[in-house]
């Protein structure tokens, strides 16, 4: 048993008398040496896992938690009445202890490391007459050892249950103080048991664009996106990340994808084609709205333009999903967006439409824009842009390129093949079955002021030579002939040299048959002052086709 002793022998000077705790376990002394034994850290769970969705999945962060998780909550209050009322007797018992007693502060003797020093004081000389004085003090040592014992945890002198076992022991002489100790000790483990005994939920299971967020190497792709969107501060990825699950839940998504809205808009907004890169292309043509049945049935009242968002977001989801997010595939797309005839700022009714939707597409679409062209751009659009500029991105406005209506085709050369642009914005892309396909490359040419150029088609015997041309603006004038390779041949007049102007034809497909050897000459003589862009393909079948 512990022995409580005071140093009556101590110098006069010295205010406070020592306390010190005698425990006859001697096989503390040799239990575990902290430092060289550290709390063992958690098993990773996957290093492609981030630790912050892992827990929120774990948590239910993402929806409402279950009921499961808030019942073990409700039963603190018993606990916490049980230790006001001890208080309450510790303070009714240190008013009667005297103020000298109460002002000593007890010390629990640690020299050794990770050990508790057992002394055996003979000769001891009984504590002053006021027996009951001393028995209050320790209970006072029980509690504040007992808080205190929690933070002793720095330098491995001693563990929490060493600390408890020395502080039981000096503060229970009577049996009835045994008695209560170890069914002190016992609640808190049957509360345990009763904790363990409450199954977990499993991780709830979140999917954005048809992908989990913790699942594979596409799931990574997903969450870099909203890293990026954030300049790859984590904590503000995470909650964009659960802004976003939140809204796709209140809007209704996977619904949505199977509602049907119309077609009305399927000109305003469609796909074609890929860029240089290999990114799908997405159209936007506001020139549409200029028809006024179709501005009012769009954005005549609120349920209208509700109608027109959900539209828009459908529409967009379906793109995403045909999306290849492995890690080394294409995730993202260009925007193209025709302002020609384009209502103007006037029409409150598509501003108020357009900003919500950007603000949407931005807070809930990261990263999805490879590129946003803007052609046709009219005068007045410019000073919109600057007026919208400060609610986007820096990185979001580092994708954007503007032309005007003279230098849209050209624009758009650069980032998308001429075979993959369509015929409305200077590319020989058409619709319907046609003799060329986007699989079938085009030739640029870039033919200078006042000046001629001619393509030759080389062919063989018994050959039938296609080809297809245009030039962007035209105001050119265009004609085709045979030569035959043969000295003493006859040159044939494919197509009479003409004058074509940008309204006469987009583009011109011919096709010539022959049975002899030779060559079909294409000639373009620009005679403007600008500068003009030649687009031709051609290819050559079998007669017997």
């Amino acid at each position: 048993m512990a022995q409580e002793t005071l140093n009556s022998e101590s110098p006069p000077a010295a205010p406070a008398q020592e306390l010190s705790v005698v425990v006859e376990k001697p096989q503390v002394t040799e239990k575990e040496p902290q430092p060289s034994a550290p709390a063992p850290l958690p098993e990773p769970e996957v290093p492609e896992k981030p630790a912050l969705i892992q827990e929120a999945l774990n948590n239910h962060e993402f929806t409402a938690k279950p009921e499961a998780e808030e019942k073990p909550v409700a039963e603190p209050e018993p606990k916490k009445e049980e230790e006001e009322n001890k208080e309450e007797k510790k303070e009714e018992k240190e008013e009667e202890t005297p103020a000298a007693a109460i002002s000593e502060e007890p010390k629990i003797v640690t020299d050794a490391p990770a050990a508790v020093e057992v002394k055996e004081e003979e000769n001891t000389p009984p504590p002053p007459p006021p027996a009951e004085a001393p028995a209050a003090e320790v209970v006072v040592v029980e509690t504040e050892v007992a808080e205190k014992a929690k933070a002793v945890d720095d330098d491995g002198a001693k563990t929490v249950e060493a600390i408890e076992e020395s502080v039981v022991a000096v503060a229970a002489p009577p049996a009835e103080k045994e008695k209560e100790e170890p069914s002190a000790e016992v609640a808190p483990q049957s509360e345990e048991t009763k904790e363990a005994q409450v199954p977990s939920p499993p991780p709830e299971e979140v999917s954005i664009w048809g992908i989990p967020l913790l699942a594979d190497e596409k799931s990574d792709v997903i969450l870099l996106k909203f890293l990026r969107a954030r300049d790859f501060k984590v904590k503000d990825a995470f909650a964009m990340i659960k802004n976003t699950v939140s809204w796709r839940k209140e809007f209704g998504i996977e619904t949505l994808l199977d509602e049907d809205l119309g077609n009305e808009l399927e000109k305003v907004v469609f796909m074609q084609g890929f860029d240089k890169e290999g990114h799908p292309v997405c159209y936007n043509v506001y020139g549409e709205f200029q028809n006024k049945e179709l501005y009012q049935n769009t954005f005549a009242d609120e349920e209208k333009r509700s109608k027109f968002l959900r539209w828009r977001i459908q529409f967009l989801e379906k793109s995403i999903r045909k999306l290849d997010f492995n890690p080394t595939g294409i995730n993202t797309m260009v925007q193209v967006n025709d302002l020609k005839n384009s209502p103007g700022p006037g029409k409150k009714e598509l501003r108020q439409a357009t900003n919500q939707a950007l603000n949407l597409l931005q807070d809930n679409y990261p990263e999805f824009v490879a590129k946003q062209v803007f052609i046709n751009v009219p005068w007045w659009y410019l000073a919109f842009n600057r007026m919208i500029s400060p609610f986007l991105t820096q990185r979001t406005k580092s994708k954007f390129v503007f032309a005007s209506p003279a230098k849209s085709a050209e624009t758009l050369f650069k980032y998308i093949a001429p075979e993959q642009v369509p015929v409305q914005y200077g590319g020989l892309s058409r619709e319907g079955e046609q003799e060329f396909s986007v699989a079938d490359a085009v030739t640029e040419v870039t033919i200078k002021p006042a000046a001629k150029h001619s393509v030759e088609f080389p062919i063989t015997e018994n050959c039938n030579l296609v080809w297809e041309l245009r030039v962007v603006g035209w105001e050119v004038n265009y004609g085709a002939e045979f030569v035959p390779t043969a000295e003493d041949g006859y040159t044939v007049i494919v197509s009479k040299t003409r004058k074509v102007s940008s309204v006469d034809e987009t583009v011109i497909s011919d096709s010539f048959k022959t049975g002899e050897p030779g060559k079909v000459v294409l000639t373009i003589d620009n005679q403007t002052s600008k500068k003009k862009k030649l687009l031709y393909r051609s290819k050559t079948k079998p007669c017997s086709d």
